[in-house]
């Protein structure tokens, strides 16, 4: 993964650029697994988008996130990986290797950071995330706002 600064990056800017959303605030979420292997995002699939630094200045990552929701009015709500070890930090969610990451590392979902993505904010579709690997996160996600 390296960095960008070109601005045609898909999801870098614009009005389908890739943001941080208040959990707290999008109002009721259903997370679901529906994956669908057709090239556009669905929950349950990791695609890559670029995903803005936590500190907001312009700089940011193309990076693999879990779709985790639809939202009614078209975008997704989606959490990111990282291949960094997080293994006693409770805000993130161990979930294993897979074809995601070329390096074959392992990978952990954090929680605490959901980002809301447009359709065409996205670069690939990397594959779907079996169930198992899903409800983890998705149980996570209704500890930690109430989601269903």
């Amino acid at each position: 993964m390296s960095t960008y600064n070109d601005e045609d990056v898909p999801g870098r800017s614009g009005p389908h650029a890739t943001t941080e959303a208040d959990p707290r605030e999008v109002g009721a979420v259903r997370t679901e697994y529906s994956p669908a292997h057709d090239g556009d995002p669905d929950p349950g699939e990791i695609v890559w988008t670029w995903v803005p630094f936590e500190e907001n200045d312009g700089r940011g990552k193309d990076r693999p996130v879990l779709v985790v929701a639809r939202e009614a009015a078209g975008t997704f709500l989606a959490v990111q990986l990282s291949s960094k070890r997080h293994d006693d930090d409770r805000e993130w969610v161990p979930i294993g290797n897979g074809p995601w990451d070329r390096s074959d590392r392992d990978s952990w979902v954090n929680v605490d950071r959901v980002l809301r993505l447009h359709e065409t904010g996205m670069r690939r579709e990397a594959c779907a995330l079996d169930r198992m690997r899903f409800s983890l996160v998705r149980q996570r996600l209704h500890q930690r706002y109430g989601w269903t």
